[in-house]
């Protein structure tokens, strides 16, 4: 007689039952009133909202710096995965706790971090702006604020996977003569770009949404320096609700478009790893 296997959980009808309650609570429910509100205006009215000059001028300074931050960290993240991997050093331990100070910190918090750091009177601030580097209250500091409270998302995706690459894969390709470049291009970042694609487009989308980090550092001003997020709250101090919903769909869209996109980047890089293992 074949004996029931026991589970800590309960069975699936359960558990499944109610993780999809927790689910549509939490996230389904609140994008569904967001789409309502904007599914309430005719494309005409959604249309003029969302191409106004000012809004125009807020996606594309929220997306330009979403994009620079995204790239610094593609870069950056990637190395600091590698160094907490592949070396001991001390101070490693504390290194990689600070990884997820963004994660603990009040973005709040963070942005007047930032700005009292890059400021014309700040610790760096003092000597970047006799140089002509201006980081507060421009463009730049945006980025800055957004790769600041991203940077966790890239690197607690690619290290794990990093973690499991079998080291006899690397000497096997060194008995063969491959460079170490070599190495890294073919065998190492194959295997972690799903996770790098995955941990790069959580982070932008985080970027994308970012508000207390950065309203601090920006400046807010109109036209300039004026990011979507900033936007929204403003029209909805205005009780200007369906312009804000407005809003929120236009970044809500884009960043469930990139995490499509990336999806399916992953799937066929996945099979296409498949079909060469094969």
């Amino acid at each position: 007689m074949s004996r029931r296997q026991k589970r800590a959980l309960p069975g699936l009808g359960l558990t499944l039952g109610t993780t999809g309650v927790y689910l549509a609570l939490i996230v389904l429910l609140p994008v569904a009133a967001l789409l309502m509100k904007a599914a309430s205006l005719s494309p005409a009215e959604f249309y003029a909202i969302i191409s106004s000059p000012r809004a125009l001028a807020s996606f594309r300074v929220t997306l330009s710096a979403a994009f620079y931050a995204t790239l610094f960290n593609g870069v950056f993240g990637l190395l600091l995965a590698w160094i907490l991997v592949r070396y001991e050093f001390p101070g490693r331990r504390l290194l990689d706790a600070l990884v997820d100070l963004p994660f603990a910190l009040p973005t709040a918090v963070a942005g007047i971090a930032l700005t009292a750091l890059f400021a014309r009177n700040g610790w760096l601030g003092q000597y970047l702006e006799p140089l002509g580097i201006k980081i507060a209250y421009a463009p730049a500091g945006i980025a800055i604020a957004m790769a600041f409270t991203s940077l966790p998302f890239i690197v607690r995706s690619v290290q794990p996977v990093l973690e499991d690459i079998d080291i006899e894969t690397e000497e096997a390709g060194r008995s063969l003569g491959a460079s170490d470049l070599l190495i890294f291009a073919r065998v190492i970042f194959p295997t972690i770009l799903p996770a790098f694609l995955a941990g790069c487009t959580l982070g932008f989308a985080r970027s994308l949404g970012e508000f207390g980090a950065v309203i601090f550092i920006a400046g807010n001003l109109p036209m300039q320096t004026e990011i979507t997020a900033l936007l929204i709250f403003i029209r909805l101090e205005e009780f200007d609700y369906q312009a804000a919903a407005a809003y929120a769909t236009v970044l809500l869209v884009m960043a469930f478009a990139l995490m499509l996109f990336t999806n399916l980047i992953q799937v066929w890089q996945l099979r296409y790893t498949k079909k060469a293992e094969a």
